[in-house]
């Protein structure tokens, strides 16, 4: 539509506002974070109040992919701790405290980098940021989510590998 653009969650003031009031408010509303924690699919996300009161926020102002929203809506309710520090992708390659390797091997990493679908990104994302023990930067996370694609993926490797390049 006429005068909307596109949403940028890592550079967008406005859409970094919206996210991290939406994402701040399932800390207070418990019942709506484990709502959307259930869903299984991302059709599940639709059927929540949450996942509508993040997209009603957003629609006035930006071009939205709905079902990559409700992507984002449900693999951030599975983060605890917002780390803006650094990017998702060096936070998967970033060792645990005591440990050498990445917390997300390589190996995994790159059978993320493979996925296609926003629907099957879903559930492996859900588990990236278990790996991750909740903590992940909210606005590059839920931007690549978004804009899952080929540019997303180099990306991702860039930093991953610049961060641990023996990462096998």
């Amino acid at each position: 539509m006429e005068g909307k653009k596109n949403l940028f969650f890592s550079s967008d003031t406005k859409a970094r506002q919206v996210l991290y009031e939406w994402w701040s408010e399932l800390e207070k509303n418990r019942g709506d974070r484990a709502a959307l924690r259930h869903c299984h699919d991302v059709n599940e996300i639709a059927f929540t109040p949450s996942f509508h009161r993040l997209r009603k926020n957003l629609l006035d102002e930006f071009n939205l992919n709905q079902e990559a929203l409700a992507v984002v809506a449900g693999v951030l309710s599975h983060v605890k701790n917002n780390d803006t520090g650094s990017d998702f992708a060096v936070q998967m390659a970033t060792p645990s405290s005591g440990s050498s390797n990445a917390r997300v091997s390589g190996l995994r990493f790159r059978r993320l980098l493979t996925i296609e679908e926003r629907r099957e990104l879903f559930a492996s994302m859900i588990r990236t940021v278990r790996l991750l023990d909740g903590t992940a930067n909210i606005f590059d996370l839920a931007n690549s989510i978004y804009w899952w694609n080929e540019f997303t993926k180099k990306q991702w490797a860039y930093d991953y590998y610049t961060k641990s390049p023996n990462e096998n």
